[in-house]
């Protein structure tokens, strides 16, 4: 095991446990498995997507994926795969504890875009997250051009904190990012 998995925390150490499984009204959220890998790679060799998130390289390979899923099946962050209970990955949910700050992150596939899909599925997120860890504050943020994902935090009750700059590894430029919080007192049910 690597330093760095050495010191992520354990459930019993504070972390979240394994990642539950969630249904709402419209979607199941599981864990990820392998066959979500050319699901993935579909979703983020979408430019529309990748431009939106800092960490995903273009282009997008298989291989990307599948390292990926390697890397997730090793926390106690939670990482879901949001489907419609078809089993099919549409898009994904996080929490993952980053610099001892617990921080959500999501992208949806293109063609559900626009559905309300990503606010049911960050909400029953929130909502589980801050029912584990009422105390907690839940950190997010969005690059500044990205108005849609804006309207799902300030739904859910986030507050916009700072603008700085961060890069993007897709646009391999840095750009401006919002950076967000919520508490658990903040939250608004969707």
């Amino acid at each position: 095991m690597t330093a760095s998995l050495m010191n992520r925390p354990r459930a019993a150490d504070g972390g979240l446990g394994p990642c539950p499984i969630i249904e709402t009204r419209r979607l199941v959220l599981r864990s990820h498995q392998m066959s979500d890998a050319d699901a993935i790679t579909g979703s983020l060799s979408d430019w529309q997507v990748t431009r939106m998130l800092a960490r995903v390289p273009v282009p997008y390979s298989r291989g990307d994926a599948l390292d990926w899923l390697n890397s997730i099946h090793t926390t106690c962050d939670w990482y879901f795969a949001i489907t419609e209970g078809d089993g099919v990955h549409i898009g994904c949910i996080s929490v993952e504890l980053q610099r001892g700050e617990w921080h959500l992150g999501y992208w949806l596939n293109r063609f559900y875009w626009g559905q309300g899909l990503m606010t049911e599925a960050a909400g029953a997120v929130v909502d589980r997250f801050f029912r584990r860890k009422p105390e907690e504050v839940l950190h997010s943020g969005v690059f500044a051009d990205n108005a849609g994902s804006l309207r799902i935090q300030e739904k859910l009750g986030f507050q916009i904190l700072t603008c700085s700059d961060l890069f993007s590894v897709a646009r391999n430029a840095m750009v401006p990012h919002l950076e967000t919080r919520l508490t658990a007192e903040n939250f608004r049910r969707p």
